[in-house]
């Protein structure tokens, strides 16, 4: 619900308050952390980063308490020690969206070593996504392979060494992407978009294994995107109508703290265990999504995962619970190019601030996952439960008002799966289907902007300030992966 009134002074946001507290918290506990997704609309994206294998992803993602063999060492580079031999893996992935909203294709090629007290590994990924199709009632006409199509390829790697009951890593990875998932969901009315840019992402880990058979793990990463988005309109406001080119840049740089635990409970395979995630998000440039109303320009985040989780390995049999809660404070904002005055009649001078954001995030995360073997094949099912909450106050430097909103959605990740083994390989399928996302829109169904009236009934990090209520136009998101790993030498 929105509510607006006239502009009472606050106080800022306190970052030395909550690096105090995270100071404080790094000296009493240890924990696991990546990266903490920042969503403020429910708009559906794929796996498009889907392109690694994994051991666990078919029983809800529970990690906390259980290892995953096969993604461990790609997540903290750290511990790749448990590597057996050379092994040479693939991981074809298929996703498709509902409603026409697009689908992607991955080939991953991977493989991954230990040799004494070195171990490492190298990925290469070829991805062609189709994007959302255009919803524009103007142009009907289908559009060609290079409107419709975009190629992405990933790389990434890593090395690590064993010292002694420690081990430590570091790794790299980078994105040349044409698209980003969700974009075009964001952009509905526009003629054409064109998007360019890079990911590029680099981490530190240490793992160390206990004298109880329990472990912990810290890793430090740094996370950047940087993408362009070229859009076109057709302004039909002005006979005869003629193509709008507009501009937008997404830039993020994150830093992240990861710290994780587990350990064993007793003989009968109960284990436990915790995780902090810390991450520090600067927003040099949002884009201007056409489900705001004022363009954004610089932005902080801060954000936690707190997390624990238990677990059951007994005989064939394997269970586990992770429980995950997200605060999270954020804080973006737009400047003047110009002179302007205020509704109360107040310079604004080039350079000050003409609206001002600050998000408060109260999030969870529930999965759960359990897994049965019959002599050489394994069954998996799992469910994921993310619940996003947040209130954003916004302020109107021109028109000297203050509003306030509150939006709440629930997105569930229901996950199957089946591995079999054979002598000199396995083979694994994993699926998943999401629902709870889609084409997100506002209750405000028409604005006036750049000479022309735009339907606002539309559907990474995607923050961005709604110009009114939320609203939704769902879509099934589904998932299928299938992965082949075959040892080389043991």
């Amino acid at each position: 619900m929105n509510h607006i009134h006239k502009h009472q002074p606050r106080n800022n946001f306190s970052v030395s308050k909550i690096t105090i507290l995270l100071l404080a918290l790094l000296c009493v506990s240890t924990a696991s952390a990546q990266l903490i997704s920042l969503k403020t609309i429910p708009v559906a994206t794929g796996d498009q980063f889907l392109i690694f294998p994994s051991q666990n992803m078919s029983m809800g993602g529970v990690h906390i308490s259980l290892a995953d063999s096969l993604l461990d060492h790609w997540v903290n580079p750290a511990k790749g020690g448990s590597i057996g031999g050379i092994q040479v893996s693939s991981a074809p992935v298929y996703y498709s969206i509902g409603n026409g909203y697009g689908n992607a294709r991955s080939m991953p090629l991977a493989v991954v070593w230990n040799k004494g007290i070195w171990f490492g590994g190298a990925s290469f990924t070829l991805q062609a996504m189709n994007t959302a199709d255009n919803q524009t009632w103007w142009n009907p006409e289908i559009r060609t392979l290079s409107e419709n199509i975009a190629e992405n390829k990933y790389l990434a790697g890593f090395l690590g060494r064993e010292l002694g009951s420690t081990s430590i890593g570091v790794s790299a990875y980078w994105a040349s992407l044409s698209a980003l998932d969700g974009v075009d969901l964001l952009y509905s009315n526009s003629e054409s978009i064109d998007q360019d840019g890079s990911l590029t992402d680099v981490r530190v880990g240490l793992s160390r294994t206990l004298s109880s058979g329990g472990e912990i793990e810290m890793l430090y990463l740094r996370n950047e995107l940087d993408m362009k988005h070229e859009v076109m309109y057709m302004d039909w406001g002005i006979a005869p109508p003629y193509e709008r080119m507009e501009t937008n840049l997404d830039h993020t740089v994150t830093q992240g703290l990861h710290l994780a635990h587990k350990s064993p409970v007793d003989e009968y395979g109960w284990a436990y265990g915790s995780m902090l995630t810390v991450n520090q998000k600067t927003h040099p440039k949002i884009p201007n999504y056409e489900i705001m109303n004022i363009p954004r320009d610089p932005g902080t985040t801060l954000g936690f995962n707190l997390g624990g989780g238990i677990s059951k390995i007994d005989g064939n049999s394997t269970f586990g619970i992770d429980v995950i809660y997200e605060p999270i404070k954020s804080h973006t904002w737009a400047e003047a190019d110009t002179h302007m005055i205020s509704s109360e009649e107040e310079l604004i001078r080039p350079g000050d601030k003409t609206v001002e954001n600050y998000f408060d995030f109260s999030n969870w995360v529930l999965r759960t996952g359990l897994g049965w073997k019959n002599a050489n094949r394994t069954f998996q099912l799992g469910m994921q439960m993310r619940s996003i909450h947040y209130w954003l106050d916004q302020t109107d430097f021109i028109a000297v008002t203050e509003r306030e909103q509150e939006e709440y959605w629930v997105e569930w990740t229901t996950t199957w799966g089946v591995a079999m083994d054979f002598d000199d390989f396995t083979i694994r399928y994993s699926g998943k289907t999401t629902m709870g996302t889609g084409r997100p829109g506002v209750d405000t169904q028409w604005l006036w902007r750049g000479g022309m009236l735009e339907d606002m009934s539309i559907g990474g990090d995607f923050i961005v300030a709604p110009s009114d209520d939320l609203t939704l136009q769902e879509a099934r998101v589904m998932t299928h992966q299938i992965s082949i790993s075959l040892p080389i030498r043991r």
